[in-house]
């Protein structure tokens, strides 16, 4: 674990806060949002998930396996035979 550092909580409109020092956010590579959440007395901030993050890997690996079919035939009505062009 690093070097702690000491820093004061200001004020910010009707928030409260604090000034993290880039060098700290760099290290745990945090760069925009973050997500924030309270564990006993400690306040946890981590990089926030990127939503799908991981995907195209996992999709890639399936594709690899052959396991990226459809899992059900496609079937389609007699309303789809005619008002469609396929």
């Amino acid at each position: 674990m690093s070097k702690s550092i000491q820093t004061r909580i200001v004020k910010i409109g009707n928030y409260q806060g604090i000034c993290i020092p880039k060098s700290l956010l760099k290290q745990i590579g945090i760069c925009e949002e973050v997500e924030i959440e309270v564990e006993g007395d400690r306040i946890v901030i981590c990089a926030a998930r990127k939503p799908r993050a991981g995907w195209e890997e996992a999709f890639a690996k399936m594709a690899e396996q052959h396991d990226d079919v459809l899992l059900d035939g496609v079937s389609t009505t007699e309303w789809e035979g005619l008002d469609w062009q396929w």
